[in-house]
């Protein structure tokens, strides 16, 4: 799957992927949450599906490019996708978000440009920190997931 970036004064669809990370701490799980730096909004860490590749790949790429978090281990069949539209200047974009679960083998991230800031946060604490309700909806169902293991 590939993402498109329609011309000036298009509509179009934009398609990215991202992991709904978290790492055990003192008993309890905690999640990451980004600020993004132009925005200044508060998300799950995700981005754009370059062409080639698959969605999985794309999530790992942007995790490593966005956190510096390379070692994660997925949970096998979870997937929550958030879709939504947004204004790029004049434009209309339509936008698909494909998120997988993984617990994060460390609590240090190294930021992108892309964000001015990170914090691990406890699931009620994270979805009252992130800005958009599709986020805190993510996080719901990745949390009521964890739970039943």
């Amino acid at each position: 799957m590939k993402s498109t970036s329609p011309s000036e004064g298009e509509e179009g669809e934009e398609r990215s992927a991202g992991f709904v990370l978290y790492r055990r701490s003192e008993g309890q799980r905690l999640y990451l949450v980004l600020r993004h730096r132009d925005g200044k909004h508060w998300a799950l860490p995700k981005g754009r599906i370059e062409p080639g590749e698959d969605e999985l790949v794309a999530a790992r790429r942007e995790i490593t490019e966005e956190t510096g978090i390379e070692r994660l281990r997925p949970l096998p069949g979870f997937r929550a996708t958030s879709t939504y539209r947004f204004a790029r200047g004049s434009r209309s974009i339509s936008k698909t978000v494909v998120y997988f679960l993984a617990e994060a083998e460390t609590d240090r991230v190294r930021l992108s440009d892309e964000h001015s800031d990170a914090v691990w946060l406890a699931a009620d604490d994270a979805r009252q920190r992130l800005t958009y309700a599709e986020g805190r909806r993510v996080l719901a169902e990745a949390e009521a997931r964890l739970a039943q293991r």
